[in-house]
């Protein structure tokens, strides 16, 4: 969407501004989604164990991205239900299948942290 300056380059303010938004939103997740929560605990744990473990920049980037897909869904899962909550706490079909889909998204990107994970390390297990 264009703002009002159009499409143009945009200076190092606005970038300022931007970052600052995008700051806000990382801490609301944190302060308000349990789930964000531990999935950034996650990561901190096991990007070392990635860094430690790929052999090489790709398989490490392989590693490391997955889990990173994880948290930036997890970011617009939480964005859907927000968004969803603030019309109110009545129940409506279309509604319920937006979180459930959201949720889903969720899940289909850690099942691609297993199969990052288990494709890349089990076979130097056996």
């Amino acid at each position: 969407m264009a703002d009002e300056t159009g499409h143009m380059p945009r200076g190092p303010g606005r970038i300022l501004k931007a970052a600052k938004w995008s700051w806000q939103g990382l801490c609301a997740a944190w302060l308000h989604e349990s789930s964000f929560r531990l999935e950034v605990c996650l990561f901190l744990v096991l990007a070392p164990v990635a860094l430690w473990l790929g052999q090489g920049p790709v398989e490490q980037i392989l590693l490391i991205g997955s889990m990173l897909l994880v948290m930036a869904m997890e970011l617009v899962n939480s964005a859907i239900e927000a968004v969803i909550e603030r019309y109110g706490p009545e129940y409506h079909v279309l509604a319920g299948r937006a979180k459930d889909m959201g949720s889903a998204a969720v899940f289909v990107l850690m099942l691609n942290v297993l199969l990052c994970w288990g494709l890349l390390l089990l076979p130097r297990l056996f």
